[in-house]
């Protein structure tokens, strides 16, 4: 029986226009010569172990003549709108009073203060959680197995009365491995707002 719901945030709750933010790194990558490097780099910003201020200079001192507004605006490319009804669907969730509601996200400090300043109903989305793990405050990141194992071991929860909706297959693989029962949502072709179709055999 599952008691514990832990959703992901981009394109679970919030869309993202992947394709436009990989066309935006990728251009500002080639300035740099070690891509594995730039994405590790990016990643630890992601894991909260780089500031945005030393994230945004990292760019902007490499890239002759790119902006800290430029930049900004291409990292927050990746999000899109984010649809009313997914609120009203976690509102339903949260008056049943049956669930555990928890986000796990992999973000980072940009993203979230473009969201909290863009989206005027965000306080509500937020209030709704129970917990809310971004990747930066914890320093965590999916699909690195701890970060399940620190949601689990943080609120005393079964792997198989919990169930994970990520829109990343290797984020979903990773916690099925501890047993957490898992939705792999495809974006545009399924909605969150249907947990309880999709997934009816879970419930």
């Amino acid at each position: 029986m599952i008691k514990n719901l832990i959703f992901d945030f981009g394109d679970v709750f919030i869309n993202l226009n992947k394709k436009r933010f990989k066309n935006n790194i990728d251009e500002l990558s080639k300035y740099f010569p070690d891509l594995e490097e730039i994405s590790s780099f990016n990643k630890n910003y992601e894991r909260g172990l780089v500031n945005t201020e030393e994230f945004i200079n990292r760019y902007t001192s490499e890239i002759n003549g790119l902006t800290k507004e430029d930049f900004i605006a291409k990292w927050n490319s990746v999000l899109a709108d984010f649809p009313y009804k997914r609120v009203e669907f976690l509102k339903k969730l949260k008056n049943t009073q049956e669930f555990n509601i928890i986000l796990l996200s992999n973000t980072n400090e940009l993203h979230i203060d473009f969201i909290s300043k863009n989206i005027p109903f965000y306080q509500e989305f937020k209030s709704l959680f129970d917990l809310f793990y971004l990747s930066h405050e914890i320093n965590l990141i999916k699909p690195d197995i701890e970060i399940y194992k620190f949601v689990l071991k943080q609120n005393n929860i079964k792997p198989e009365e919990t169930l994970f909706v990520d829109d990343l297959i290797e984020n979903t693989k990773a916690a099925s491995e501890l047993g957490i029962k898992t939705w792999n949502i495809k974006p545009g072709v399924e909605d969150v707002t249907n947990l309880f179709d999709i997934k009816k055999e879970l419930f």
